[in-house]
């Protein structure tokens, strides 16, 4: 390999990381933008339930719940 291929190697190579990197953050603070969405929305049903008497009720024992 030339130094000059060996030169547009390094740089290419830097570039991808470089864009890699930008990715991350990119999709990092998509999803903290998300998870405050949801937190946001979260509260606004609680508060939506109160205003409507729906306060937190027991599960009846004849419903089937998901395993967690």
């Amino acid at each position: 390999m030339s130094k000059t291929e060996c030169k547009a190697a390094k740089e290419l190579t830097q570039a991808w990381r470089l864009r890699k990197w930008e990715s991350l953050d990119f999709l990092t603070v998509a999803l903290d933008e998300m998870g405050t969405r949801i937190s946001c929305l979260e509260e606004n049903v609680t508060e939506l339930m109160t205003q409507a008497g729906m306060d937190e009720q027991p599960i009846p024992a004849n419903i089937q719940t998901p395993n967690k």
